[in-house]
């Protein structure tokens, strides 16, 4: 399949700066967890809210033998963990949730029979630690409806008891904002009061409990976007580096997100939405691009964060086996996006530096779906390349006049390949002898010959954009000047070297994109 690159180049490099400290510096090593983009298996795209503990530790065995060894580490049971599946119950239902005497959520003991008992999440989280994987799980912001309206006492961590403040005990109808209620669930959850201690006191009693359980890393959803809660969320940051067990935080939904939005808030953060939900539909893939641009241009890609780095996160890669938004059923469909938008999706992912959370159900994970997700030099590209920037324009237009009457150049080629309208530049393995020559012909030029000895070049890239004429393919002028377009002749065997082996610095190599071909699988040539 085509990979539909137009958008953007990664340049790779070793990212220095973010390396870890010494093994003997464990508070450096704590500060580096998120050096790089994280990557995981998430249970919402094939599971919605009903994942179970069989499902999920199947799973989670899976993703340790198949996808550790490629960096996928957290595996994250999604949203609504608490919730008792039964009639009547659902996203938008109220009343179903299991809760503790303290008004915080534990985890359905129908779905999670392990944690009967008092254990919440601590039997998984052990079992998923043995197979060398991270426990993550899905929260929503602030506290629970039901627990304001049973009006649940606050736990005091330091005490084990009540909350006490001024003389009095606090409870949960004196922290809930009735008026910030979560905006796609608003039976659901509601914000609470930082700015009193009792708030803050409900807050840290969740996030010791979760640290308690064993969790690694925490998603944290009504909070950002449309439900932007600076205030919560520079307080759960806050609590989090309380903690003795390091817990990575991501943020979520990020509707209506935009570089400004996030300005404040990256620094406490070590993930964050910077899109509504992705499902597999290619309307849902397509504001991606726009999105990925405004934060690379901003500079929020690998910003500093909570845990190292701060990484906009343009959601879940929704490809294999699938169910629905919302609904009340397990996996049971195949993706709807075509393999080339799968391939697409992943492409820009991965040269946005996106964390890279898979969510099709990995019991019915096929060999080309695997192989896409742990693609080599796009797992390198995700971790290991900077500066990546918008590519703009790419059209092929003729380097040399064709036989008329065989309609093809003289050199062989065929040279019917102008495509205005389409993408004329996709990956594919570099397997052949004759994917030799990129070179840089110019300040402006990246060529490729057939023989660079004679400096014949049979494809160029070079900065300008083409636009089609009714004599053909013209130049044009102005800011276009800055873009890139390819030339040339022959649109089979040119080498786009994706991958720079050894690694190199950006101050090391004036043109890490682009080298002199060799054979190797990490190589990609121009289709």
């Amino acid at each position: 399949g085509m990979l539909c690159v137009a958008l953007l180049l990664a340049s790779l490099v070793w990212p220095a700066a973010l390396t870890a400290g010494s093994a003997g510096d464990g508070r450096r090593q704590q500060q580096q967890l998120t050096a790089l983009p994280p990557r995981g298996w998430n249970s919402y795209d094939s599971f919605s809210w009903i994942i179970g503990e069989a499902a999920f530790l199947d799973n989670a065995r899976i993703m340790a033998n198949r996808l550790l060894p490629h960096g996928y580490q957290y595996a994250v049971i999604d949203f609504l963990w608490y919730r008792r599946i039964a009639a009547g119950s659902g996203v938008g239902a109220y009343g179903f949730d299991s809760m503790d005497q303290w008004g915080r959520p534990y985890p359905d003991p129908q779905r999670f029979p392990s944690g009967r008992g008092g254990g919440g999440f601590r039997p998984i989280a052990d079992k998923v630690h043995a197979m060398g994987l991270k426990f993550g799980i899905h929260l929503m912001n602030g506290i629970s409806t039901q627990a304001v309206n049973a009006n649940t006492p606050i736990l005091d961590v330091r005490t084990g008891k009540a909350y006490v403040e001024n003389g009095r005990q606090w409870r949960a109808r004196d922290i809930g904002l009735t008026h910030r209620t979560c905006a796609w669930m608003p039976k659901g959850f509601m914000s609470v009061n930082t700015d009193l201690g009792a708030g803050r006191a409900f807050l840290r009693s969740l996030y010791r409990q979760y640290a308690d359980w064993g969790v690694d890393f925490v998603k944290l959803d009504c909070i950002f976007g449309a439900d932007y809660s600076p205030k919560e969320i520079v307080t759960v940051s806050e609590i989090l580096k309380e903690l003795e067990r390091p817990v990575v935080l991501s943020i979520s939904p990020g509707t209506a997100v935009t570089p400004a939005l996030a300005e404040n808030i990256t620094q406490h953060v070590d993930m964050y939405r910077v899109t509504g939900d992705d499902w597999d539909s290619w309307k849902d893939v397509r504001p991606h691009f726009d999105v990925a641009r405004s934060f690379a241009a901003a500079n929020k890609i690998g910003a500093p964060g909570l845990r190292g780095r701060s990484w906009p996160d343009l959601d879940m890669l929704p490809f294999g086996w699938l169910t629905d938004a919302g609904a009340n059923q397990g996996p049971h469909r195949t993706t709807s996006l075509t393999f080339d938008e799968q391939t697409t999706q992943m492409g820009l992912w991965s040269m946005a530096k996106s964390p890279l959370m898979y969510g099709g159900d990995l019991r019915h994970l096929d060999d080309r779906t695997f192989n896409l997700i742990t693609h080599p030099t796009l797992l390198k590209i995700n971790h290991h390349s900077r500066n990546n920037m918008e590519f703009g324009y790419i059209h092929s237009e003729r380097a040399s006049k064709p036989d008329e009457q065989s309609g093809r150049s003289k050199s062989g080629y065929p040279v019917d390949v102008t495509n205005n309208g389409g993408m004329v530049l996709g990956l594919s393995t570099c397997s052949d002898k004759s994917a030799v020559g990129w070179h840089r012909s110019s300040e402006d030029r990246i060529c490729r010959s057939h023989g660079i000895q004679n400096g014949n070049a049979s494809f160029c890239i070079s900065k300008a954009k083409l636009l089609p004429t009714s004599d053909g393919v013209t130049m044009s002028s102005g800011e276009d000047q800055a873009k890139f377009h390819l030339t040339g002749i022959d649109t089979d065997d040119g080498c786009l070297d994706a991958s720079v082996s050894p690694w190199r610095t950006s101050s090391a190599s004036q043109t890490p994109m682009f080298s002199a071909c060799e054979q190797h699988t990490k190589q990609r040539s121009g289709s």
